[in-house]
Order: structure tokens, then C-alpha cells, then sequence
């Protein structure tokens, strides 16, 4: 999982594409139910580290793709 930092995104839209599971969305077209989230963003992205160069995804990525409901997994 990535966080992205709402007082440092531009709403460039450039990472929309990019994410393997299409998980980010702009906060003008955030699905049904998954409000909560932008208050996770902002709240993880002050204490997880910045990323600044590509990295290889996971090895369990795959693993990961279909399963639903993975914020009960998440460790904080």
C-alpha cells in the first residue's frame, strides 16, 4: 500500500494510470464508502517514508491484487 499526501499533491493526475489496481482516484471522484481513506492518506503520509525513484512492486503483489477488504490487515 502507498499514501499519497494531500498537501503535496498537485492533482496532476499522473499517478492515476500508473497504479496496478487502479486504486487512486482524484478526491472529486472518490467511490462510494471509500471516504475514509483520504483521512488515511493524510494521517499515514506524515509518518511513512517519501518514495522518490521506482520500485520493484512486492513479490506478493499478485497475492494481493483480488483480495478485498485489506485494511483490517493494516498495521500502523
Amino acid at each position: 500500500m502507498l499514501v499519497i499526501d494531500p498537501e503535496e499533491c498537485i492533482d496532476c493526475t499522473l499517478c492515476e494510470p500508473e497504479c496496478p489496481v487502479e486504486a487512486i482516484c482524484s478526491e472529486d471522484e472518490i467511490p462510494e464508502g471509500q471516504e475514509e481513506f483520504l483521512e488515511l492518506n493524510a494521517e499515514l503520509s506524515q509518518n511513512w517514508p517519501v518514495i522518490t525513484e521506482a520500485k520493484d512492486a512486492p513479490v506478493d503483489a499478485d497475492d494481493w491484487r483480488e483480495v478485498k477488504d485489506k485494511l483490517q490487515y493494516l498495521e500502523k
